[in-house]
């Protein structure tokens, strides 16, 4: 493995990419670091010590404990998501973006440059909420005023604005999705505040004989999501594909078989972080209606562990899956080019009938992906703040208050072991990994993985 690592570092090219990319990471880093004048830091992150089983916990663990500090970087990489899920949602309803779309690499920049103007829209609108929302609760701010309000907003959108620019950097310049790589580096920063954690609780005896038994049994659970992440990440469905002969010239073309790949979880995490920051925006927008007479019911309704978030959160996985998947794959444009090349399916006719197949296969291996981010996802709120299934209404949550109190209350381990952060961290890593695989097998050198040995010349038999 020490052989396989040193490989990288013998190509000046990926070691420029690498080493550009762990620059671009540092600077990200380093700018987490950097609070945002005017903000009573300690009482900021007293208020955070005492929600830590919340929602807003949650949140700043995501984003690397950047959103306690209030740092220059504490939107992170939000607002670029939430802006690039309207234009992918307005691609499926508005027609002159559709078309936009369909026009190739001038298109896509195009949207691209709307994503980033919007991305600049949408931190304004967040960082100025922030900067009321914590005028108003009294002493978060030294010296409240117009003058705050100005340059909190100055200061987040511009925050959110370069990292946009280092993601973007990272994915043309680097190595891997720069976005996926700045939340990962983002959840990877706070594992050691959440190892230091658990250790606390066990030399405290946090929570009495179940102490011993409860640390064994979140080592095993991570054993095995790690395991069971992996296993699903890298399964994949795979069609039969075979290319008729043709005669072109003197020679004969085609005649072998082979497979079309679909993978189980064509969306990575995707549909998660896309379901994630929409049910966000109803507790950041109405984080000061929590008491009104009106609105407070909804918004407490909305709240993390909820039953009606959960079923929404569930369901908006299930809804990101499919459509992200129906962005990225095409079953129509895939028959094309079969038919168009000579290849067909054992036993479907080419054209209409095989997009058909592709897409019905399709639809049920992405239910399946679906159903799988969808109890990687609710692990770290299991187990952080339970299930509360004793806030339904009347008799039915009645019922569910004989339940233990760790079932409906959660653990309160603000260090979890599966979810979404693991399942971000697993997955860029594989991905990153992949593609550096896929370097040192271009230049013959030794993959990481057994099944990628060195690429080797033709040979010749006396």
């Amino acid at each position: 493995m020490l052989e396989k690592l040193a490989n990288i570092f013998r190509i000046p090219d990926l070691r420029k990419r690498i080493l550009f990319t762990l620059g671009l990471l540092a600077v990200y880093r380093l700018g987490g670091h950097i609070p945002t004048p005017g903000v009573n830091a300690d009482r900021l992150q007293q208020f955070f010590e005492q929600n830590r089983g919340t929602f807003l916990g949650f949140v700043d663990l995501f984003s690397g404990g950047q959103l306690r500090r209030l740092t220059i970087f504490a939107l992170g990489i939000m607002p670029y998501i939430t802006a690039s899920i309207i234009l992918q949602l307005l691609t499926v309803v508005y027609e002159p973006l559709a078309k936009l779309q369909k026009e190739g690499e001038l298109g896509r920049k195009k949207i691209t440059q709307w994503t980033r103007y919007l991305t600049v829209v949408l931190s304004a609108v967040q960082s100025l909420g922030i900067a009321f929302s914590l005028q108003r609760s009294g002493d978060f701010v030294v010296n409240p005023g117009i003058g705050f309000l100005l340059m909190t907003v100055l200061t987040l959108t511009t925050g959110s604005a370069f990292i946009m620019w280092l993601g973007e950097q990272i994915t043309e310049r680097g190595v891997g999705n720069g976005m996926s790589l700045l939340i990962f580096a983002g959840i990877v920063v706070g594992l050691p505040r959440g190892v230091a954690d658990l250790l606390d609780k066990v030399r405290t005896d946090a929570w009495g004989a179940f102490t011993a038994p409860a640390m064994i049994l979140l080592v095993g659970l991570m054993i095995l999501v790690v395991a069971f992440i992996v296993y699903v990440e890298r399964s994949e469905r795979r069609i039969p594909v075979q290319y008729a002969k043709r005669v072109v010239g003197r020679k004969v073309m085609g005649g072998q078989s082979t497979h079309l790949p679909l993978r189980v979880n064509a969306g990575g995490v995707m549909p998660v972080i896309f379901a994630s920051s929409i049910l966000t925006m109803p507790q950041t927008i109405g984080y000061g209606l929590r008491n009104n007479r009106y609105f407070g019911d909804l918004i407490r309704w909305l709240g993390w562990g909820e039953p009606l978030y959960t079923f929404l959160y569930a369901v908006g996985i299930i809804f990101f899956a499919y459509f992200y998947v129906s962005i990225v794959f095409n079953p129509n444009e895939v028959a094309d080019n079969m038919r168009k090349y000579g290849g067909f399916i054992p036993g479907i006719r080419p054209g209409r009938r095989t997009a058909d197949h592709i897409n019905e296969i399709l639809t049920r291996i992405t239910l399946v992906g679906a159903l799988y981010l969808i109890i990687i996802s609710f692990i770290p709120e299991w187990m952080i703040a339970g299930i509360h299934l004793n806030h339904l209404w009347g008799p039915v949550g009645a019922f569910f208050e004989r339940l233990p109190t760790w079932v409906t209350n959660g653990l309160g381990v603000t260090f979890y072991f599966g979810g979404t952060s693991l399942l971000i961290v697993v997955g860029v890593a594989m991905d990153t990994v992949t593609q550096i695989e896929a370097q040192l097998i271009m230049r013959h050198y030794d993959g990481f993985t057994p099944r990628s040995g060195r690429i080797r010349g033709r040979r010749t038999w006396a």
